[in-house]
């Protein structure tokens, strides 16, 4: 009886302890959880650079200019008679432009130009992507939920006459269109509209153009058309400047990017579905996405942009340098540039084909990695889009079940008995499964017309565009994944570097040769997270070439003949004279590649060489810094290709954490 009644102490002793235990464990969790947040970039910069506002030790080797560009100073004032445009000219010019932000940006600077070049006035485009029919607010027209117009017209009054519409008395004729209408490449010349536009210009007094290209004249001009090219600079990087509202929040962003005194790096992917399936890059992605890759493609065969083959090998299009950058890769390259893991990488772009597990290797490398969403609160992005109409409902319905006689029927013309067990029923499409711009792949052939969802997204693509633009051209340092790639279209990083070359020509821009990175990740590929050392000293020096002249001297080859505003030089920029003077590099067709500006106006000439005494004295101590300058030369990077491999096959592992 004693030892039973022990047993029941000692039990009821066990009870009571773990009774209290669970109390103090529920009040534990009650008190612990008001404090619990959500994971947030910023709280995570705040880890990592815990005295905000203090700058810390920047590394010029990283994030130092290039000095040899420093002598580069903005110009794109006219230069010689320019008369104001008179009131009484040849007419009217109204444009559709269809494209996204890089399309809408090239065609209107291709717009004003082409007034010009006609003595018309210029009616504001509208723009495609914005306009009602997909739903945008109603405080915006579809010019003005992109741009400004009234800085627009006002910045342009000395070039070209702007009207906000076209007068009352040709509305009715145009909706009856009356007038005629050209749809020109982005590859028409002056004297397409010298000889085919004007004259229709002059007789019916108004002219609509339709613009898909993403322009409406060629990118290279003659020499006696500088004007008309200053022109197009006046109107990207001064006329042309984003409604309040975008440039505020824009501004907000760099200013929080900021705030914790650290540089940063902005990177676009360029990973966009239609340059990916005009190179024939898909066997690079997986799954559902290689099969959107290849469908867009065969719908450009079709339509007779690609004069090619369905399936290609992407690999031999990656080492011609036809397809992008991974961010893998990029992260490796910045690595191996130096960059430390703590680097906030800012990652440009309102859409990343292949979603954002394409970026979890370059998040490991870099946990600082943002965005427009992780940088601005959904108040604030919603603010910026302003009241929209509701959508109608989605609402989704299960398929029709079949009647009896259905199945009857179908049973009776399954052919002769012994007959097989039909096939068990089909599984349902559940309403997640339905969700996504992609889910028609696995039922269609044929891609359906984009969904109202659709078009508004495509709408507020322009507008988080314009907020990675604002923060790109202010970066540090840029890095673009896919640029040149030669399809004929401008490109968000093209436009980057090109009004970053124009506002400030020393600033850090890299413009890798994907040819020669292919190669060396060719060399390396079974072990890039451990490459030797002479590797990494390889990346080092291509990526450096690409910051100065020979980077340049690329850019005006690759990327100038089919985007003017992605290399605006010699054209909109001027060189202080009291610098060394620089060497004229001309290409095989006669065209100056580099060293062919004119010398800037005497106001510019003593503020340039200010700064320039500035600078000398305070980095005298940091030569080894500056970006190495070498001898341009046509064949400097096949040489350096091709010496890659036997650099590095004698040389030791290497970790680039050391």
């Amino acid at each position: 009886m004693v030892f039973k009644s022990k047993i029941k102490w000692v039990a009821l002793f066990v009870l009571i302890l773990s009774l209290g235990s669970l109390v103090a464990h529920l009040s534990m969790t009650k008190f612990s959880s008001m404090n619990l947040v959500q994971y947030s970039a910023k709280d995570a910069l705040s880890h990592d650079f815990a005295i905000i506002g203090s700058p810390g030790g920047r590394n010029k080797r990283l994030w130092g200019s290039v000095r040899s560009l420093e002598s580069l100073q903005p110009y794109a004032n006219p230069r010689s008679s320019y008369p104001v445009p008179n009131e009484n000219n040849n007419g009217f010019i109204y444009a559709k432009i269809f494209g996204g932000f890089e399309k809408i940006r090239s065609s209107i600077c291709d717009l004003v130009t082409i007034s010009r070049l006609l003595n018309a006035t210029l009616v504001i485009p509208e723009i495609q992507e914005s306009t009602r029919s997909k739903g945008i607010s109603y405080k915006f027209k579809s010019f003005s939920y992109l741009y400004d117009e009234e800085q627009f017209i006002a910045s342009l009054k000395n070039d070209v006459n702007i009207l906000k519409s076209l007068p009352e008395y040709l509305k009715a004729a145009r909706r009856r269109n009356e007038f005629p209408t050209f749809e020109p490449k982005s590859s028409a010349s002056p004297k397409f509209y010298i000889k085919e536009i004007l004259p229709n210009l002059k007789e019916a007094k108004v002219v609509g153009l339709i613009i898909t290209d993403g322009g409406c004249l060629q990118s290279i001009l003659p020499p006696s058309m500088s004007e008309f090219q200053r022109l197009r600079c006046r109107v990207a990087f001064h006329a042309l400047q984003f409604r309040p509202e975008i440039q505020i929040l824009g501004r907000r962003m760099v200013e929080r990017l900021r705030a914790w005194g650290q540089p940063f790096i902005a990177y676009h992917p360029g990973l966009v579905r239609d340059t990916l399936a005009y190179h024939g890059c898909a066997e690079l992605f997986q799954d559902v996405h290689t099969e959107l890759i290849q469908c867009r493609r065969a719908q450009m065969i079709k339509q007779g942009i690609i004069n090619d083959e369905l399936s290609i090998d992407s690999h031999l299009r990656r080492e011609n340098g036809s397809c992008p950058l991974m961010p893998e890769e990029v992260g490796l390259l910045l690595r191996a540039m130096g960059y430390p893991s703590k680097t906030i990488v800012y990652v440009a772009g309102s859409q990343i084909f292949g979603g954002q597990r394409l970026l979890i290797p370059l998040r490991a490398m870099f946990a600082n990695l943002v965005d427009h969403t992780t940088l601005c609160s959904k108040t604030e992005l919603s603010d910026l889009v302003g009241p929209e109409t509701p959508l109608p409902p989605n609402v989704f319905q299960q398929p029709h079940p079949k009647s009896e006689k259905q199945l009857k029927e179908e049973w009776n013309r399954a052919g002769p008995r012994p007959r097989p067990l039909p096939p068990p029923p089909d599984r349902p499409i559940y309403q997640h499964e339905k969700e996504g711009w992609y889910g028609w792949i696995t039922e269609k052939d044929k891609e359906p017309d984009p969904s109202p969802v659709d078009l508004r997204m495509q709408a507020h693509r322009l507008l988080w565009d314009a907020l990675d633009y604002i923060v790109s051209v202010e970066a540090d340092a840029f890095f673009p994944g896919f640029n040149n790639d030669g399809s004929g279209w401008p490109d968000f990083s093209g436009l980057v570097i090109g009004q970053r070359l124009y506002e400030r020509a020393s600033s850090r821009t890299y413009r890798p040769d994907r040819k020669t990175i292919a190669a060396l990740f060719n060399i390396t590929r079974d072990d890039m997270y451990h490459p030797k050392r002479n590797w990494t000293l390889s990346a080092r020096e291509h990526l450096n070439r690409s910051l100065s002249e020979d980077g340049l001297i690329r850019q005006s080859l690759l990327s100038k003949p089919t985007s003017f505003l992605s290399h605006p030089l010699p054209e909109c920029d001027c060189r202080i004279s009291s610098v060394e003077t620089t060497k004229k590099i001309k290409g095989k067709d006669g065209r100056l590649l580099y060293g062919g500006e004119q010398e800037c106006p005497k106001w510019m000439q003593s503020a340039g060489a200010e700064g320039f005494r500035n600078d000398d004295s305070e980095s005298a101590e940091d030569d080894n810094d500056v970006v190495e300058q070498l001898e341009p030369d046509g064949g400097a990077a096949a040489a350096v290709t091709s010496s890659l491999t036997s650099l590095i096959d004698h040389d030791e592992e290497w970790d680039p954490n050391d």
